[in-house]
């Protein structure tokens, strides 16, 4: 169900909207998005998104991923749930960010993104990212000791 950004804000007042972020992993780095629009136009982020309603929020990731990058995706993992309340400068936010490989696709870029890359090491992202990509490297560090 798609809701207008009006109607998406007088709902934030009241409560935090749902979140879903994507920390894709592979053969050649971290995937990242460059955001065509405000706000942090020009930054570079995960992919991500609304949960919509009737959607869980491991669909909502891989959806997101796809519409923003072109890239099917498959979950290998939580990596956190993170809710400071400033992270979005537009409204309050809960993110569930998940960890995913690629499986297929090609990248394309849509209205909201300008670039789509590969990093071995990422840049400053914004939307407080950067403390999700530390959890998902750390996880995934972890998983290697294994």
């Amino acid at each position: 169900m798609w809701v207008p950004l009006r109607e998406l804000k007088k709902i934030s007042r009241a409560m935090p909207l749902p979140m879903a972020d994507g920390v894709v992993i592979g053969r050649k780095g971290l995937l990242l998005t460059k955001r065509s629009i405000p706000p942090g136009k020009g930054s570079w982020v995960l992919p991500g998104g609304r949960i919509e309603a009737g959607e869980t929020a491991e669909q909502a990731v891989v959806r997101e991923v796809l519409e923003e990058t072109g890239l099917r995706t498959k979950i290998t993992g939580l990596v956190g749930v993170y809710s400071k309340p400033h992270r979005d400068p537009r409204w309050p936010t809960i993110s569930i960010c998940f960890l995913l490989r690629p499986v297929g696709g090609k990248f394309r870029e849509n209205d909201e993104v300008s670039e789509i890359r590969f990093f071995k090491k990422p840049p400053k992202l914004f939307f407080g990212q950067g403390e999700m990509v530390r959890d998902a490297l750390r996880l995934v560090r972890k998983r290697q000791r294994r």
